[in-house]
């Protein structure tokens, strides 16, 4: 199969069933809509997502919290044919009896599992900053990065001049997120995590 690395894989619409069946063991698609997309994984787009999850877990040990970073997961909102793949996810391992899923396949798809989401962006940009950001405030994700280390983002989302930017989504009171763009020595205010010690370009600078 040709893949195209800013549009969807192939042309026939696929349900999450049919998805989770031909690629579920494959971390490089993700499903939106019902079209199959290649996450385009490079080796500084593995250095990002891999220091985010090193910094958590350190923080999750100092915490002595009972959430665990599992090693391939995806999520199942609300829409039916769509599967998303984050590249760092944070679970809470006391809500996952509530997941009709999990015994027998590492799908979440009840958003008070899910402590935290990232996502590393690639040049399917537009699925970070939008789709991926509206349906993990659905699903009620209290906090969501976007780790554009490239600075490959629109202007409307990371200004101009583009440049390495860590948007930071923190979910307020009406159910949307709050959005904070850091960039350099600016540093980390996490609500999930608050005692991480971190500047943007910790994360972003590892790219």
């Amino acid at each position: 199969m040709a893949l195209a690395s800013d549009r969807p894989t192939q042309s026939l619409s696929l349900s999450f069933d049919d998805f989770l069946a031909q690629y579920g063991d494959d971390s490089r698609y993700e499903l939106i809509d019902g079209e199959l997309f290649d996450l385009e994984p490079t080796g500084p787009h593995e250095e990002v997502a891999a220091a985010i999850a090193r910094w958590l877990n350190y923080d999750i040990v100092q915490q002595g919290a009972d959430y665990f970073i599992p090693h391939r997961c995806l999520i199942k909102p609300l829409a039916n044919q769509t599967g998303f793949r984050p590249d760092v996810i944070v679970l809470d391992r006391a809500a996952l009896p509530q997941e009709p899923l999990w015994a027998s396949q590492p799908v979440v798809t009840l958003g008070s599992t899910i402590k935290f989401v990232a996502e590393v962006v690639s040049s399917n940009w537009q699925n970070d900053y939008a789709r991926k950001l509206e349906d993990y405030a659905l699903l009620g994700i209290p906090e969501y990065w976007i780790a554009d280390y490239q600075g490959l983002g629109g202007e409307f989302f990371i200004g101009r001049p583009k440049q390495p930017t860590l948007t930071l989504c923190t979910l307020n009171a009406e159910g949307r997120y709050d959005r904070q763009l850091l960039r350099g020595d600016q540093r980390i205010t996490s609500f999930v995590f608050p005692n991480l010690n971190l500047t943007a370009k910790t994360i972003l600078g590892v790219g």
